[in-house]
């Protein structure tokens, strides 16, 4: 399965934010939207990720205050980034390796959207109930003994 299966099962809503937005707004937009990270874009390019683990390091480092502080200071400005015909398994060894909850899905330079961790364990487990119904199926059609 590749990651391209999963973004049409999830759609393509993308929620980004600028790096001069300030640290505060986009805390407001996760908890508004119900999600776990931002697209950080300037000039329609891909420039880094917020998400609650960069949150949290803000609030720790700040002794429990977001602080005044703009996106630019505390996004990943570095993000792992992933194609649309990444495997799903690729995706997952990466994942774990690299302990990344989100990953942008990259087409040269056009943002398609972010997989989740949640996204791929979803999609894994629906693959294999679907594999394990055809297997079912196709046990009880087995012909028996003398049919042939």
């Amino acid at each position: 399965m590749k990651v391209s299966e999963i973004l049409k099962v999830k759609g393509d809503i993308l929620y980004t934010v600028t790096p001069n937005t300030s640290i505060l707004d986009a805390i407001h937009t996760m908890v508004e939207k119900d999600i776990g990270s931002l697209v950080v874009m300037e000039y329609g390019t891909l420039v880094g990720m917020l998400s609650f683990r960069e949150i949290m390091k803000t609030i720790d480092g700040n002794n429990g205050s977001v602080g005044d502080d703009t996106v630019r200071k505390h996004m990943d400005d570095h993000p792992i980034t992933i194609t649309p015909d990444t495997e799903v398994n690729e995706v997952r060894r990466i994942m774990l390796e690299k302990h990344a909850r989100y990953v942008p899905i990259m087409d040269a330079k056009t943002v398609h959207g972010v997989i989740s961790f949640y996204d791929v364990a979803r999609a894994v487990l629906e693959a294999q109930s679907f594999e394990n119904k055809m297997l079912k199926a196709y046990i009880r059609d087995w012909p028996a003994e003398g049919d042939e």
